[in-house]
């Protein structure tokens, strides 16, 4: 009974689309892009690390869409730890979904979990912080 209301409040994966703001990294390659595009930025980089069998992850994936529409100043990457298990133990992700801030090419936070709140409280701290 509980799986039937876990579909209930579990919306499907979403398939990549083209007019989000967030950039899906399906490769190393893309990875290594959005990051070396980062480095030599000052703006906030907020990396989702998910897998699609993750139901919290599915979960909060409109609500990481969302907050990537309104903090145009940040860039949001999502990246499957299946797909790039490589990227994930550098980051030395253990859970998911985990929100890993960085700032500078150095981490500054992290959220476990899929707790928006607290996700959006820091994105806008770290946000804020550099137009000051």
């Amino acid at each position: 009974m509980g799986s039937f209301f876990s579909s209930l409040v579990t919306p499907p994966p979403a398939a990549d689309d083209p007019n989000c703001a967030v950039v899906a990294a399906h490769s190393k390659a893309t990875y290594d892009e959005q990051w070396a595009a980062h480095k030599s930025s000052s703006k906030l980089m907020v990396i989702d690390f998910s897998a699609s069998w993750c139901g919290p992850c599915r979960f909060i994936e409109p609500a990481f869409k969302e907050l990537a529409s309104r903090f145009s100043d940040a860039i949001f990457v999502k990246i499957d730890v299946d797909e790039l298990a490589e990227v994930a133990r550098t980051w030395k992700v253990e859970a998911m979904p985990t929100f890993v801030l960085v700032k500078d090419g150095k981490e500054v936070s992290r959220v476990i979990g899929a707790k928006k709140d607290e996700l959006e409280r820091k994105i806008q701290m770290f946000t804020s912080s550099s137009s000051s």
